[in-house]
């Protein structure tokens, strides 16, 4: 199957900018899992200044309501979603939903600008 998001992860040091392309995922559930607890997003470095996660286009589109393929971006703080407006929607549900339940890592809260 082919990943349909990427996690980039984006640093400056020395008026230098890197960009490093670090995980590839399949679904909204591998999502969950690598910024839960333990799950690969434990540990964002505190150089790292933006966290990108990008959506692939649907392999389909909505014929029904094509308002739901529009690529949209949400930003919280460090962290960018790009992709469809649907995707981007139910993932920033779910992001809200896990973060009220303490679900998710203290690396990705703090880059998220929800931990102190």
């Amino acid at each position: 199957m082919k990943p349909i998001i990427t996690v980039e992860f984006k640093a400056r040091a020395a008026n230098q900018e890197f960009r490093e392309e670090s995980v590839t995922l399949e679904g909204p559930d591998e999502l969950f899992g690598f910024i839960a607890p333990g799950g690969g997003c434990e540990r964002i470095p505190d150089e790292v200044e933006e966290v990108r996660l990008i959506f692939a286009p649907p392999k389909n589109r909505n014929a029904a309501n094509p308002v739901a393929d529009l690529p949209v971006m949400l930003q919280l703080h460090a962290v960018i979603l790009t992709g469809p407006l649907a995707e981007i929607s139910q993932t920033a549900e779910g992001i809200i939903d896990r973060a009220g339940r303490g679900e998710l890592s203290e690396s990705f809260m703090r880059a998220i600008g929800a931990a102190g």
